[in-house]
This record gives C-alpha cells, sequence and structure tokens, in this order.
C-alpha cells in the first residue's frame, strides 16, 4: 500500500525574532513523533521537507526518535507555510480600526489572521502579497501530484505547515476554501495527516492525530504554533 505521512512541524518559536525555528517544546515534540514511529515499526522509504528550518528540525527530531539518520530528505519547497506575516500586515493595513493591542495576546494574532485569510481566499485583500490563493493551491497540487506519480508501493513522511496541510486536506475534501481556514488554525504541532494514494488518486485516512502525545502527562505538550 502506498502511503504518506504528512506532519505539521514542533511548535515553533512565536513571539521570538525568528519565528522559524523550534523551540525546546517543538524539539520534544518532534523526538518523542519518531519514539512513536519507533514503537510501531513504521520505517519510511521517503523524507519530503520543505526549505524552512522548522521543517528540517522536526524531521531530525522524528529521525533521532527513530534511531536513524537523519540525511537524504528531499527538499520542496512547494511544502511551505504561506506567508502569513504579509497576509496579517496587508489585512492590518486594510483594517486599521483591527490594530493590535499594545500588548496583544495569541489569540489577537489568529483572529486577525484568520480575517485576513479569507480576505486573500476571497481575492479581497489589498497589498504587495508574495502568493496569491491561487498559486498556494497550485503548489500544494502540484506536491500532491508528484508524490503520487513519483512514489508508488513506498511508505514516505512529508514535513510541513498547518496552511499548507489544511490546503492539502480541503483540496482531499473538495471542501470550500473557508475549510482550509478553519483547519489551519486547530492543526496541532506534530499532527499526522495520514493518506493513502496510487498514481490517479490521495484519499484522507486520518487528520490530526497526535498518539505520541496523547496521554494525561503529555498533554501540555499539544500546542498549535
Amino acid at each position: 500500500m502506498s502511503e504518506v505521512y504528512f506532519v505539521r512541524h514542533g511548535q515553533a518559536s512565536f513571539g521570538s525574532d525568528n519565528y522559524d525555528q523550534l523551540s525546546p517544546k517543538g524539539h520534544q515534540q518532534a523526538r518523542m513523533l519518531g519514539e512513536y514511529f519507533a514503537t510501531q515499526q513504521l520505517q519510511f522509504d521517503h523524507i519530503l521537507t520543505g526549505d524552512m528550518v522548522r521543517h528540517r528540525e522536526t524531521a531530525e527530531g522524528i529521525c533521532a526518535g527513530m534511531g536513524v539518520e537523519a540525511s537524504g530528505f528531499q527538499v520542496f519547497p512547494e511544502l511551505n507555510e504561506f506567508d502569513f506575516h504579509s497576509i496579517l500586515h496587508a489585512f492590518l493595513a486594510q483594517h486599521p480600526e483591527q490594530a493590535l493591542p499594545e500588548k496583544p495576546a495569541v489569540a489577537d494574532f489568529f483572529k486577525r489572521l484568520k480575517q485576513g485569510i479569507v480576505l486573500w481566499s476571497e481575492g479581497e485583500l489589498q497589498g504587495d502579497l508574495p502568493e496569491t490563493w491561487a498559486s498556494f493551491e497550485d503548489r500544494i497540487l502540484s506536491v500532491r501530484e508528484h508524490i503520487m506519480t513519483s512514489y508508488k508501493g513506498s511508505k514516505v513522511l512529508a514535513v510541513s505547515s498547518g496552511g499548507a496541510i489544511a490546503m492539502l486536506v480541503r483540496q482531499l475534501l473538495e471542501a470550500p476554501s473557508r475549510t482550509m481556514v478553519e483547519l489551519n488554525l486547530q492543526t496541532r504541532n506534530t499532527a499526522i495527516i495520514q493518506c493513502v494514494f496510487n498514481q490517479h488518486n490521495m484519499r484522507l485516512s486520518s487528520f490530526n492525530s497526535v498518539p505520541h502525545l496523547d496521554s494525561l502527562q503529555h498533554r501540555d505538550l499539544i500546542t498549535y504554533t
């Protein structure tokens, strides 16, 4: 059976000068996922990542937990996150009445980002954006088609980001654009999105599962950033 396990990166460094790196908790999540894969005797024929630091660090942590060499990753920028900083900036510029409070909480950012993504998906977000919604859709479709045509009979691990994975799931379900927004905001760090595929189709088997964190003692490791 051909299977692909899409994994969202571990917790990134939200609120720091460089978001694109794992927090200590993110490194722990990644290693624990690798340990879980090892207990399930899962081995991957191919490991794909985007070209973001948090993707590579997550893949390295998973490999460490599995006890395998962290090398030979196949890098696909198509797996990268959309530029949510630009989306948020454009939304705030377009709607100054929605300015962030002086000491914003995480929820303040996500509320405005959600509104910005909706406008982006509807072609109503103004500003110098690095990517259109259609381009985002196309690159996720392209990496999905690459997996389907290139890895027949394989088990594939693909480390990506919440928005990219949410777009993938939306496409698989043939759901409305707003579904991507909702899925994006609830996808957990190092969550597994399992799919089966052949050369013609990819089908969703499970979404947003964190079996490596699904115990009372590890609940504080379930994060969304």
